[in-house]
């Protein structure tokens, strides 16, 4: 196709010349309907390319399509571009993975989800660096202040509304010690937190918490609950260089991405989330661990 032979991405010269042939195979492959849609998938491609092969990763197309590799691309070398182009990025790199390899499900093409920062999880390594940025605060109240916004985040699954009029009374730990958290409001439960945070959040409970007095679990100090005492808070916190931002819905949607990864049960999921429709699930689909061909197939025929 003349528009693949034709157009040339805005790639430095020597890097397109060792990712160039390859997208171009690729694109060409992938049989594009139009010449518009052969110059998107082509620059889509060659950027991601040229990233890889910036960071030392393979270079070769049918690599540089997985859904992983899209996230990582789009999580480690689109923070200069506005969320918009990401989108469109993300959109163009799917539509030529399953132009070039063909559906991701054997038994047919699955529904089609679109991503979003605030959807975005924190990979393992940012939440070790979040845990560590706590730890490191200066004072006690910007500590522990973060610690228990990364428990309940992480541990729990709550977002900024349902931290902010949280009591240290509604944390409770079971004789078995598992720790709960009695969430207010509209959305009133009772959430379990993780293994892994439970000790945290015990740890954060017991400094906010004063013998006869009913105290705010976060900013036991401040007695402002508005809608910005998350924000104007963290606003406060001391940031290292280099440290991931602490977004509280992030922290949720990698509460959401790590119960679906491990086939918690749907209505078991929705009720410890608080939710009545599948609509913030369906935000963080694309962040879920993908079962490979041969394990779909197998599911579908013995569920």
């Amino acid at each position: 196709m003349d528009a693949i032979d034709q157009y040339r991405p805005r790639i430095p010269g020597p890097v397109w010349e060792h990712i160039g042939p390859d997208c171009r195979r690729a694109v060409a492959k992938a049989k594009p309907a139009t010449p518009k849609e052969a110059r998107d998938w082509l620059g889509a491609l060659a950027h991601a390319a040229a990233h890889a092969y910036g960071t030392g990763r393979p270079t070769r197309a049918e690599h540089l399509v997985t859904p992983e590799a899209i996230e990582w691309y789009l999580a480690t070398g689109c923070l200069h571009v506005e969320e918009s182009s990401r989108s469109n990025r993300r959109c163009r790199l799917n539509k030529l993975r399953r132009a070039l390899l063909g559906p991701d499900l054997v038994t047919g093409q699955p529904a089609a989800y679109s991503g979003s920062d605030s959807s975005r999880p924190y990979t393992r390594s940012e939440q070790a660096q979040l845990y560590a940025h706590a730890r490191a605060q200066p004072t006690d109240e910007l500590r522990y202040g973060l610690l228990t916004l990364l428990a309940l985040g992480f541990g729990c699954g709550l977002d900024s509304p349902e931290v902010i009029p949280l009591r240290t009374h509604d944390v409770r730990e079971a004789p078995n010690g598992a720790v709960g958290v009695a969430v207010r409001g509209t959305r009133s439960r009772v959430v379990l937190c993780r293994t892994a945070w439970a000790p945290v959040l015990t740890e954060a409970t017991a400094w906010a918490s004063r013998p006869g007095e009913a105290r705010h679990l976060f900013r036991p100090s401040s007695h402002a609950r508005g809608t910005n005492t998350v924000t104007n808070f963290l606003a406060r916190t001391k940031k290292p260089p280099g440290s991931p931002p602490l977004v509280m819905g992030r922290t949720r949607a990698t509460w959401l991405v790590d119960a679906i990864d491990a086939r918690m049960h749907l209505p078991t999921l929705m009720a410890a989330a608080g939710l009545t429709t599948l609509r913030s699930i369906d935000r963080v689909l694309p962040y879920v661990r993908n079962l490979t061909p041969e394990q779909a197939a197998a599911a579908l025929k013995e569920f």
